[in-house]
């Protein structure tokens, strides 16, 4: 199963490569394909481990992202996102998730959800749960403890 990452302070999204003794190898998932370190002091998160306010429980990425995929059959977003209103944004972002916490979820949050969406469907990632989803060795609880206001 493939782990996509997330690194603070760098755009876009990693598949991770490879493990060494004090970092993680890691490749862009843009047209660059780079491969680069992620040390223990970049604060690399993946995408398994992120969940979106709602007004209930917080929701799993891969299940928004899949709510996405269903509402834009798979191909990439139609909404351009960098052009948009917040007022549109938050529009289109309640079609895919209506029950999401308005007060902790920001547009700059719902843009970088699209932007990676965006990035998943360029590079024939849409299989959100079977790529995404914890699995059943995964401890949830600690999980939920790390995961903070992503």
């Amino acid at each position: 199963m493939e782990t996509i990452l997330s690194i603070a302070g760098k755009p876009g999204l990693y598949r991770l490569v490879s493990r060494g003794k004090a970092n993680l190898i890691v490749e862009a998932l843009d047209d660059t394909h780079k491969r680069m370190p992620a040390f223990a002091s970049d604060r690399v998160t993946s995408l398994a481990d992120i969940a979106m306010y709602t007004d209930a429980d917080d929701v799993p990425l891969w299940q928004v992202l899949k709510n996405l995929g269903e509402k834009e059959q798979g191909k990439a977003s139609s909404l351009d996102y960098k052009k948009c209103s917040g007022k549109e944004l938050r529009a289109y972002f309640a079609e895919v998730l209506p029950n999401y916490d308005e007060d902790r979820v920001h547009d700059s949050d719902i843009k970088k959800l699209l932007q990676w969406y965006n990035l998943l469907v360029k590079n024939d990632i849409t299989d959100f749960e079977a790529t995404l989803a914890p699995t059943e060795g995964d401890n949830v609880e600690d999980r939920e403890e790390e995961q903070g206001s992503d």
